[in-house]
């Protein structure tokens, strides 16, 4: 079992829990090395230094910043990034500004289909009101009786083609791997199991050509155990990464208990022919 994890959220973001008690749920599961990547913001990186320091955890500044490529919303991690880069700092500003409009639109979309107050309710679950997102309209959607739990909600509600879906711009591609790089980081495509067309998976095609257009732009990386994979997955995507040359990751993209595929830490291993992507820095450290 893996020791590291690459990939969670706090309350900063779409998690239920602070980063000091992401990190202490962390290290009661044993995980030695931890990475908290909120969605577009930096803010919980310095509370969750401080906590993993005090439990012996060894901590790894991140961030999953939202990228639409073509017609499809992706998600890419930032790994050992210098939090305080301007051009990372700047573009993660303009994404949440973008956040609060589409959270608008959504509430909009949702009344019109006879759910009123949705956007009051998604914001008393929003720690951060910056970082206003689907999550948080689905945990509100949960308490006022419309589904029975947050992916109940998303699949009724929130994605594509559901009253509550409403597509968005989010940075580019290239943008967020040169922010990522830029700040000294490396760039992971996260879950990449997770993408679709529409309603169904993303076409192996339309995959291939992503990730070509990835590592030409400078990603290095690529999330194969991820907490939505299943073990078919962790072998699909141990291949593309040797075939196009990435470093693998690992997360669990934990948000809470009970509201996650998978709990913080105790990650199956790679397969046999993966380069783990924290070779990299200690290669580098040494």
């Amino acid at each position: 079992m893996l020791d590291y994890d690459l990939h969670c959220h706090s309350n900063v973001s779409d998690g239920t829990l602070t980063p000091t008690e992401l990190v202490a749920r962390a290290a009661s599961r044993e995980v030695k090395v931890l990475a908290l990547t909120d969605h577009d913001d930096v803010a919980g990186l310095e509370e969750a230094a401080r906590a993993a320091a005090s439990h012996g955890i060894a901590f790894i500044n991140g961030v999953e910043i939202s990228v639409t490529w073509r017609k499809h919303t992706l998600h890419i991690v930032g790994l050992h990034i210098d939090p305080e880069y301007p051009a990372l700092v700047e573009g993660l500003r303009n994404i949440r500004s973008g956040r609060r409009h589409r959270a608008e639109l959504m509430a909009e979309s949702l009344a019109r289909s006879g759910i009123g107050g949705v956007l009051e309710g998604a914001y008393r679950y929003a720690a951060n009101p910056d970082i206003i997102g689907r999550t948080h309209f689905a945990r509100y959607l949960v308490e006022i009786g419309h589904c029975k739990d947050v992916r109940s909600v998303f699949n009724r509600y929130l994605v594509n083609g559901k009253p509550g879906y409403v597509p968005h711009q989010w940075a580019d591609l290239q943008e967020a791997i040169s922010w990522i790089r830029g700040s000294g980081g490396i760039a992971v495509l996260a879950h990449p199991g997770r993408y679709t067309s529409g309603r169904k998976p993303m076409g192996r095609m339309t995959l291939l050509e992503l990730l070509k257009e990835f590592v030409e732009l400078g990603g290095q990386g690529i999330e194969v155990v991820s907490g939505s994979h299943t073990p078919p997955q962790y072998a699909e995507f141990a291949r593309y990464a040797r075939e196009f040359g990435l470093l693998c990751s690992c997360g669990s993209d934990f948000h809470g208990p009970g509201e996650s595929y998978r709990d913080l830490g105790r990650l199956p291993d790679f397969p046999l022919e993966c380069r783990p992507v924290w070779t990299s820095w200690e290669t580098a450290a040494a």
